[in-house]
């Protein structure tokens, strides 16, 4: 079985907490990551729009680009409106041939205020919960069609956080829209990361290895701090420095036959989580674990020739 391993810029830069970022240009997030081992980057902003102008780039750091995040609103909005916001990441992603495009839902979310609580996340009832994943399949079906997946995040503060949530949501959508499991999100929410990767594993096609301090998690007063505010405090690290049993979650993986992207997403400070050294720890322990699964790691770059 083969595996990629891939990093967020979002240890560099976060573009929701300006300051838990590095001061470092496209190029050396890129070096530094490489420069750990990995051979992907997810977009992040200071990332160019443009196929002529990112793939000279992309070629002089030797990585592919992995992925990217959309910011959906499909619980809110229209398709028609989705549409034509994606549209151009769509033409991007194909021309720089990368695996597919991660779909957040931002509707109605409060992930990105500080002033709201945990507590205080959206909630769907079973009919939104329908008319929801319906609309978001029939979203990933026109994006695969027009040559692009995507790959459903479920994700803290968002309409779909808990193992519940991802559940019914994963119940009554289709296969037109693949899912990406995040360790973190659903370790943070309380859910099981084993039993969702069992659950759900013939429909998963991307993984962000996040890990979390469980202590962390634990201290959190829901009422009111919120998502931010636990990303502050260090909710979030690399595999190798956190909680989470990543030797049993890659086995699970590997028990099922998935061959892809980890993408390592930790959002940390900088200043207290050095964004090259945690990229070394990381992938350290990736490689540990995915040796002992049976994975062979591909360890080329931006495609030669």
């Amino acid at each position: 079985m083969k595996a990629k391993l891939g990093m967020s810029p979002i240890a560099w830069w976060n573009d929701d907490l300006p300051e838990l970022s590095d001061d470092v240009s496209l190029e050396e997030c890129l070096r530094q990551s490489r420069s750990a081992g990995f051979t992907g980057m997810e977009q992040g902003r200071r990332f160019p729009n443009n196929p002529n102008e990112m793939l000279p780039i992309l070629r002089a750091a030797d990585v592919t680009l992995c992925g990217g995040w959309f910011s959906g609103t499909l619980v809110n909005e229209e398709l028609s409106a989705n549409k034509d916001r994606i549209a151009p990441m769509i033409e991007l992603f194909k021309a720089v041939n990368a695996p597919c495009i991660v779909y957040g839902e931002v509707g109605r979310s409060i992930q990105g205020d500080r002033s709201r609580p945990l507590a205080t996340k959206p909630r769907l009832g079973d009919d939104e919960m329908k008319a929801y994943a319906r609309r978001v399949t029939e979203f990933g079906e026109w994006c695969a069609d027009h040559g692009m997946p995507l790959s459903y995040h479920h994700h803290m503060a968002a309409v779909v956080e808990t193992e519940p949530e991802l559940d019914a949501f994963m119940k009554n959508s289709g296969q037109g829209i693949p899912l990406l499991l995040d360790a973190g999100h659903l370790a943070f929410a309380g859910g099981d990361v084993l039993r969702a990767i069992d659950n759900h594993h013939a429909r998963i096609n991307h993984v962000h290895v996040k890990d979390i301090r469980q202590a962390v998690v634990n201290g959190l007063d829901r009422s009111r701090q919120s998502f931010l505010d636990a990303v502050a405090l260090g909710a979030f690290t690399v595999p190798g420095d956190g909680s989470l049993d990543f030797g049993a979650i890659v086995k699970r993986f590997a028990d099922y036959g998935y061959e892809g992207w980890f993408v390592v997403e930790a959002e940390q400070d900088p200043r207290n989580a050095p964004p090259a050294k945690m990229a070394e720890i990381g992938y350290a322990e990736l490689m540990r674990v995915m040796t002992a699964a049976g994975y062979t790691v591909e360890t080329e770059g931006f495609p030669k020739g």
